[in-house]
Parts: C-alpha cells; sequence; structure tokens
C-alpha cells in the first residue's frame, strides 16, 4: 500500500560524452553503496534464494511497509534469527513474485488488496472473510501468520475546501463529479481492481483524467494540495490527511476491502519456531493507533532513521 522516494539521475553540466575516469569513478561509488547499503537497505535482487537458516525480508516501496519490514527484521535478530533485508522492492506486482521464486521470504502485506491481486474476481471485504479467501489462493510455499489489528486502507481523498465547496461526504456523492474530476494515485491505481476500474465498477466513476503520481507520498499530497488534482488515493494512517485537513471519503460499498497488516512468509522458515512466535507477538501488538503513531513519527520535521524508531517501538511492546 504507501506511501517515498524518487532517484534523481546524475547529469553533466555539458553536452558531450563522459570522460573515462569519471565514468570508472562513477560506477565504483555506486558498486561501494550497494555494498553498503547505508541507511536504505533497498538492494538489487539476489542471486538465489537465501541459506536455510536465513530470513529475507523485503518490503514495499513506501515509509510504512518499509518501517514495518524493519520491525519484523529487527524483532525476529533478536531472537537470534539471521535476518537480510531487501527494503524498497517495488509494488505487489514486483515483490510477490519475488516471494514465489524465493528470492525474498517475508514481506507485511496488506489482506484486502493481496486478495484482490490473487483474485481480481474477489468480493470479500470483510475480515475474517478476506483472510480465509488468501489462504485458499496462495500458492505454496507461502502462507499467512496471524494478522494484526492494524489496518491501513487505501481511501480516497479530497481537500476540506472542495468537500465543502461541492457538499460531497462519501465516493458515492463524488461519482456524480467524476466526469470533471482529474484523480492521482500511484500508477498502479489505474489497473488494479480496487483502484480506477472498482470506482468504475462500483460507483459508476470514470474520472477526466488521472494522474500517475506516488504510491501515498509527497507527490500526491502536493498535487492534491496545489489542486492539480482534485481527488486522490491515500493510505488512511497517512499523517499527512489530518496534517493536511484533508478529507477522507465514506466507502459505502465497500469498494476497498479490509486491509489488515500480516505477515506474508515461505513456510519453509517456519521450521524454526521462534519465527513464527516473533511475528505473531507483533502482529498481536500491533493495531490501526499504533501504526498511525508510528508513522506520525516517521514523518516527524527530524526525520527519525527508521530502524530506531522500530527498535523503540519493540522494546515498548516487551518485543525487543
Amino acid at each position: 500500500m504507501r506511501s517515498v522516494r524518487s532517484v534523481r539521475a546524475l547529469r553533466s553540466r555539458r553536452p558531450g560524452r563522459a570522460r573515462p575516469c569519471a565514468v570508472v569513478a562513477v560506477l565504483a561509488v555506486l558498486a561501494l553503496l550497494a555494498a553498503c547499503g547505508g541507511g536504505d537497505p533497498a538492494v538489487p535482487a539476489p542471486p538465489g534464494p537465501s541459506a536455510p537458516d536465513t530470513v529475507r525480508v523485503g518490503s514495499a516501496d513506501f515509509p510504512e511497509n518499509r518501517l514495518l519490514a524493519e520491525i519484523y527484521a529487527t524483532g525476529l535478530s533478536t531472537r537470534g534469527v539471521t535476518v537480510e533485508r531487501r527494503f524498497g522492492i517495488g509494488p505487489r506486482e514486483t515483490y510477490f513474485p519475488d516471494l514465489r521464486d524465493g528470492t525474498v521470504d517475508l514481506v507485511p502485506d496488506y489482506t484486502g488488496n493481496l486478495l484482490r491481486y490473487l483474485d481480481p474476481a474477489a468480493t470479500a471485504t470483510a475480515p475474517t472473510d478476506v483472510v480465509a479467501a488468501i489462504a485458499r489462493r496462495l500458492p505454496p510455499p507461502l502462507t499467512l501468520l496471524a494478522p494484526s489489528a492494524a489496518e491501513d486502507k487505501d481511501a480516497v481523498v479530497v481537500t476540506r475546501a472542495f468537500a465543502a465547496a461541492t457538499g460531497v461526504r462519501s465516493i458515492a456523492d463524488l461519482a456524480p463529479l467524476c466526469p470533471t474530476t482529474t484523480f492521482g494515485g500511484p500508477p498502479e491505481f489505474a489497473t488494479r481492481p480496487y483502484g480506477v476500474p472498482g470506482l468504475a465498477a462500483t460507483y459508476g466513476c470514470t474520472f477526466r483524467e488521472f494522474r500517475a503520481l506516488d504510491s501515498g507520498g509527497p507527490l500526491t499530497v502536493a498535487a492534491l494540495r496545489a489542486g492539480s488534482v482534485q481527488a486522490a488515493d491515500l493510505f488512511t494512517t497517512d499523517p499527512s490527511i489530518p496534517g493536511n485537513d484533508f478529507v477522507i471519503l465514506d466507502d459505502p460499498r465497500s469498494n476497498f476491502p479490509a486491509q489488515q497488516v500480516v505477515p506474508l512468509i515461505n513456510s519453509t522458515k517456519l521450521a524454526n519456531p521462534a519465527v513464527a512466535d516473533v511475528l505473531n507477538r507483533i502482529s498481536q501488538k500491533l493495531d490501526t493507533s499504533t501504526l498511525t503513531d508510528l508513522n506520525r513519527r516517521l514523518d516527524a520535521p527530524d526525520k527519525p532513521d527508521p530502524a530506531q524508531v522500530a527498535r523503540d517501538w519493540l522494546s515498548s511492546a516487551g518485543i525487543g
């Protein structure tokens, strides 16, 4: 689901062919950064599956999911489990194939969107129904552990001024205005079953234009504030929503299903009982209020290290 994230290409000040020594220097620096990892553990795909006694933890490419992955990784490490990090892989369309081929062992996922990925025609929306439907559709050796109470749903969000001027309170209210509305969100929202196609099927909402921005990140927030989009896909635990006095439109027809945070793991990694024990304890302690607060901490002006935020929370929860 969320929300950070751009990589700027280096450009020379003058046109012309790069000098060989400069190219060598740049390649050397990139190789060093890839080896060291720095503060961002995102790395290219490894050559094959992790060692039997190692859990390779992956994440999507937005802050909340990276933080959850760090909480999983750090919690496992405190119980002596060998962990490798591969964060910032991309959307589900990218990381799920990695789970299937074994280049990633564990990711924090969201139940409703995972179900729609596995079965675009799925109709389950209630939390227990969604989890049961996923269990029937997951390809082996993938399995779900206990879902948490924490829920982070996609939401159609507008500014307070737009809501006041149009009187919209729900997506159903927005539907007659969709032909004059520009909508912003992550690129994958254009094709996902609960995204633009889902809003059209569920509410008869056909937008004038869809603008591919980012996953609940600064581009989407900035576009909404500037008025270049009138509605956008953000996540319900995003601190930018109250921070900007945005309005979440009600979803009376449940276009967006339940979205519990859940560990999605390769079952072969459960041979070590500590793995399931730690991850289930994390899920037991994680609720929506806690997740919202963790996102708020990440968004603080001093931009704290996500690893430190993870350690602090695990300690406060009696897990670290």
